[in-house]
């Protein structure tokens, strides 16, 4: 489409609800699509607008109550544009208004036509961005959004004064949109979607962007294997992507909870990771309550049996014997019933791979000194990926990276000195909704981390298919939220909460195509915006900077061995 032609005319409109435009004859409103950006051309400023939506109009009801003959294409076309029309939604999103102009000798004021719209452009490169607070007059004129709109908008990837990182482009156009990964990382962010939307690929994405930009460290818990060295790749024929230890060798650790999955898959350099015992509370067995289905009381009985053994309670406790836990009742108050159940169900524990009576080497303490020389760290579950085995672990592990960073960050702001600050921390958690529901959120660190640890430099990626399952609070505390197709009404509802004008935006959201389409919204980009993802691909490979000769073919190995010797001059 040209985007020197006008499209259509704005008839009516308000700021709250948005603005009708009428389109003009020759525009098809077939190329008209929910998602899609367009400019109208105000007197003082250009309004940037989404495409909310798309409807059809008649001059007068007898033209529907008796429409032209389906073969009578010459009435048609009589018709189109003065008897029938198309009329369009637009939010208007940001404004663009140039520094000093004078609206009196305005180009645009004295002739809309898009020639001295080109000139205008041409001469008022330095414009201000603004939110929209006014709307364009009547029959203000509206056009395709070009390059030069989305770069004022969403910044360009070489910009070296901030860390933008390209992650799709406009439905309709080939422009890169980013985002801003210093305002991203520093709130918890949430990405979403329906099963088989390409969460995982999109998550693979942002976290490929924050290793290559360095604006922050990642602790990944990698639930089903998707992101340390490669996975497979949806479609008919099987074919697997790259992870992000083979992107990023240098920079990335790989821990693995089973070695023997992680040996299998050909995982390189995995360290094993194991869990004891003595670390898990009575707050991590809370957590996992339904998957161990332990009762309100067990849990009770759990507390009492922590105060009497110490940090040793589980191992003491699966020791027991019937006699034990009647002479431990008997002078401590305990259950012998509910103490017994728990016992009975602890058991289960044995079934993780992970799980040791005790450990004599700090494995947590290893993990925490990767992210402290900046490395990013992907933890691996392999078998051991059921929700148990997941909860478990995640809640264990976290709560002492909790409490280092808050010890950290105390000593940081007591001292001011920059060397004491600790590296901005991502924590990936999937099936989000499990830690973060209304029932069990004030359970988890994870909770925890959601509401007050940005203060502490740390912050979550939620990927999760049912936002609704997560608590209010903790959503509105989301700061950014990249959506992929949803159609539950109540996980749209759940996207938008706390977003002013999300109303707008549902029939964008729900109108996204089940693959390779997501909705940005929130603190890390200036506007809401549909894009098409960034392919991760090959290409997207060497952008990261990957290159390993295990990769290349005997004929690119040759290739580049002439090139080689052709430099040193043989």
């Amino acid at each position: 489409m040209n985007s020197e032609k006008p499209l259509g005319s704005v008839i009516q409109g308000s700021l709250s609800e948005g603005l009708e435009v009428r389109l003009h004859p020759d525009v098809l409103v077939e190329d008209m699509r929910v998602g899609k950006f367009l400019v109208v051309q105000g007197v003082r400023s250009r309004f940037f607008c989404m495409l909310t939506d798309v409807a059809l109009g008649t001059a007068s009801p007898r033209i529907l109550a008796n429409p032209p003959d389906p073969s009578n294409t010459f009435l048609q076309e009589v018709l189109s544009g003065t008897g029938t029309y198309g009329t369009i939604d637009l939010t208007p999103m940001l404004m663009f208004t140039p520094k000093a102009a004078d609206p009196v000798d305005h180009p645009v004021a004295k002739n809309k036509s898009k020639s001295n719209l080109a000139s205008y452009e041409a001469n008022t490169s330095a414009v201000e961005l603004s939110p929209v607070k006014t709307i364009p007059s009547h029959f203000s004129q509206v056009y395709d959004a070009i390059e030069r709109d989305f770069r004022a908008v969403f910044g360009w990837e070489d910009d070296p004064h901030r860390r933008n990182f390209s992650v799709g482009q406009p439905i309709d156009m080939a422009v890169p949109i980013c985002i801003d990964l210093d305002r991203f990382v520093e709130r918890s962010n949430g990405i979403f979607g329906k099963s088989g939307t390409g969460k995982s690929f999109l998550t693979r994405l942002l976290l490929s962007g924050i290793i290559l930009k360095r604006a922050a460290v990642n602790l990944i818990f990698d639930m089903h294997s998707e992101y340390g060295w490669e996975a497979a790749r949806e479609g008919k024929y099987f074919s697997t992507v790259k992870g992000l230890r083979q992107l990023f060798p240098d920079q990335v650790q790989v821990y693995t909870l089973d070695p023997d999955s992680t040996q299998r898959r050909g995982v390189r350099d995995a360290q094993e990771l194991y869990i004891s015992y003595d670390q898990i509370d009575v707050e991590d067995l809370a957590l996992v309550r339904g998957e161990l289905n332990l009762s309100e009381a067990s849990l009770e009985n759990a507390i009492i049996l922590r105060n009497e053994f110490g940090k040793a309670w589980i191992t003491r406790l699966l020791s027991m014997s019937n006699e034990e836990i009647q002479e431990f009742c008997e002078v401590k108050m305990g259950s012998k019933s509910s103490i017994m159940a728990l016992q009975r169900k602890l058991t289960r524990l044995d079934d993780l791979k992970y799980l040791r009576s005790t450990s004599a080497k700090n494995y947590v303490g290893q993990i925490l000194e990767s992210l402290e020389a900046g490395k990013h760290v992907v933890v691996e579950f392999g078998s051991q990926s059921n929700m148990l085995s997941y909860m478990l672990a995640t809640n264990v592990i976290a709560r002492r990276i909790h409490a280092s960073y808050v010890h950290k960050a105390e000593r940081f702001l007591q001292s001011k000195n920059p060397v004491d600050r600790p590296h901005q921390l991502v924590i990936t958690i999937e099936e989000a909704h499990r830690f973060l529901d209304p029932a069990t959120v004030r359970q988890t660190i994870f909770g925890t981390i959601a509401r007050e640890m940005r203060k502490y430099f740390v912050t979550l990626l939620v990927v999760d298919q049912r936002p609704s399952g997560i608590d209010n609070e903790v959503m509105s505390q989301v700061g950014t939220r990249i959506t992929a197709l949803l159609n539950d009404e109540k996980d749209i509802d759940a996207i938008f909460t706390g977003v002013s004008g999300g109303q707008a935006l549902r029939s964008v959201l729900a109108k996204l195509d089940s693959k390779q389409q997501a909705l940005i919204l929130g603190h890390a980009v200036p506007m809401p915006v549909v894009i098409r993802t960034r392919p991760y691909d090959e290409t997207f490979y060497a952008e990261m900077g990957h290159t390993h000769w295990d990769d290349l073919s005997s004929e690119d190995l040759f290739a580049a061995a002439e090139a080689a010797k052709a430099d040193l001059g043989f």
